[in-house]
């Protein structure tokens, strides 16, 4: 207890300290909320890595596919580091920075309110971000607080209420660059911690052969007791259901291209340089984390007979990882509570980031509040992150007691609308001038509903789409679908908003020969 307890309290401390020490960089509302857009590329890549990974991850995703899918599941880290992190770069990381420099936009809304000119655009997004950020965010605390109560003994409230406070702190006190930074010393922990796990469950189990071998004779399909004759089904390349499987590399890479958490994150990018090079840390970020939390958790079903049932009977996904990490050593134990402390964290700063300045930038100033400096606007986002976190602890402590959702349900709500929103008007947005106004509401207003009638409703969807992550999914790739439909049928937009809107790309530049050869 004395080892966790200091490596907590240091941590602590570490955190504290970095997000006080850079206060004199959040000077402004450009310096807070993108670092004055003079990120490095270090800064950048783990800032979108571990804004990508978090608790839901490690403790709800790897335990819940992990169990379902087994080896195969590593396929959906695989999707995260090459669909996630790799294409959201090469894609979407130059154009991104340019455009949204030129339009002079601190937040996703305000993208689409100025390369659409559509001010009702703009606060549409806001509050679709605001709403459904919120269960995300509870999900984080979900999952965290489970490992606290194994490794402390801790009650959910005082984890969450210490968490909470931790990050607003932080937050508040550096802005955008402290967060960059504890990000960073946040990642060196995951990957330490990740590689340290999976190595004690494999020599916990005589080995990586031993450990397969022993997977490969397990035949159980699903928590419900359907047992299937194939042998090996869970070390198979695609595991028993290789449909779902899709679903889930789907939503959770794609989702990437359109969370406006995630997208920010271009918007912070310094040079030319730093998108190369942030792309392959990210990239060798996510291949770690993603990839082992999914390999980690296909081997969940060697310790079923100690993972948590409900009264029916299965198996309670989100105790499966806490259970196989309670027969490990106090020092590794530590270890991964500071590793999904750090995940959680680094994601809970990135969305409340996102959603307290989207509701500033983009409906409050010039909305609600008709003249707003740029003092009065860093007051307002600051205490909005601190209202933002409140709102979400409450909803946390409701949700746990109610018992709602498992954390990977909670997360597939809050992305499928998010993603299932903006992902493919962002991507036309940055890309084609033709496309229009009207067809960014239509996915605004399908991936929406669609979630929200997937909650209350579920029971009434097709089978398939009965889990919030294949809706989500189905959203996302619906909207690629809808905006250019939508758009090809509608009136051609402002020809000169659009020439503004992409002039930013034919602007000329000059370069050293030893970085472009030229003709």
């Amino acid at each position: 207890m004395i080892v966790k307890a200091i490596l907590l309290l240091v941590f602590f401390a570490v955190t504290v300290f970095v997000g006080f020490y850079f206060r004199k960089r959040a000077a402004s509302v450009n310096d807070f909320v993108l670092g004055g857009r003079e990120v490095g590329p270090w800064l950048t890549a783990f800032a979108y890595g571990t804004s990508y990974f978090s608790a839901v991850i490690f403790v709800g995703y790897a335990g819940q596919f992990g169990w379902r899918f087994g080896t195969a599941a590593t396929w959906v880290g695989l999707g995260n580091a090459f669909l996630g992190s790799l294409l959201p770069w090469v894609i979407l990381g130059r154009r991104t920075r340019v455009m949204t420099h030129h339009l002079k936009s601190a937040t996703m809304p305000e993208f689409f309110g100025s390369r659409f000119n559509s001010t009702a655009l703009k606060i549409g997004a806001a509050i679709i971000i605001f709403i459904f950020l919120i269960p995300y965010t509870a999900s984080l605390y979900n999952g965290l607080s489970r490992l606290f109560a194994m490794a402390f003994g801790i009650d959910f409230i005082y984890c969450i209420i210490g968490m909470a406070v931790l990050t607003a702190i932080y937050v508040v006190a550096g802005g955008y660059f402290a967060t960059a930074v504890n990000d960073f010393i946040q990642g060196i922990i995951m990957l330490v911690g990740i590689v340290a796990v999976i190595g004690t469950v494999f020599n916990d189990n005589g080995g990586f052969m031993a450990a397969i071998d022993s997977l490969a004779r397990i035949n159980e399909v699903n928590a419900q007791g359907v047992v299937t004759s194939s042998p090996g089904v869970f070390t198979s390349f695609f595991g028993p259901d290789p449909l779902s499987l899709l679903g889930v590399v789907l939503l959770t890479s794609l989702g990437t291209w359109g969370l406006p958490q995630m997208v920010s994150k271009f918007y912070a990018i310094k040079s030319e340089k730093a998108i190369s090079k942030g792309a392959a840390i990210s990239t060798f970020f996510a291949v770690i984390i993603a990839g082992g939390c999914y390999f980690l958790g296909s081997f969940g079903r060697l310790y079923g007979n100690v993972v948590e049932r409900n009264a029916s009977g299965a198996v309670v996904f989100d105790s499966i990882i806490p259970k196989i990490l309670e027969r490990f050593p106090d020092a590794l134990i530590g270890l991964v509570v500071l590793l999904v402390l750090s995940a959680s964290m680094s994601t809970l700063s990135a969305l409340v980031m996102a959603s307290s300045s989207t509701l500033t930038l983009d409906f409050l100033k010039g909305h609600i509040i008709k003249k707003m400096s740029d003092k009065k606007q860093l007051y307002i986002i600051r205490a909005l992150i601190i209202l933002f976190i409140i709102v979400s602890v409450i909803i946390a402590v409701l949700q746990y007691k109610k018992g709602v959702m498992f954390i990977a349900q909670l997360m597939g709500v809050s992305w499928g609308a998010l993603a299932g929103s903006f992902l493919a008007p962002f991507i036309y947005g940055l890309y084609w001038k033709r496309a229009t106004k009207i067809s960014v509401w239509c996915s605004f207003a399908f991936s929406t509903t669609l979630m929200t009638l997937n909650i209350f409703f579920r029971s009434s969807f097709p089978a398939l789409l009965q889990s919030p992550i294949n809706a989500g999914a189905f959203a996302m790739l619906a909207g690629l679908v809808i905006v250019p439909t939508v758009t090809m049928l509608s009136k051609k937009p402002d020809k000169a908003t659009v020439e503004h809107c992409f002039s930013c790309y034919e602007e000329k530049i000059s370069v050293k020969i030893k970085d472009d050869l030229g003709n």
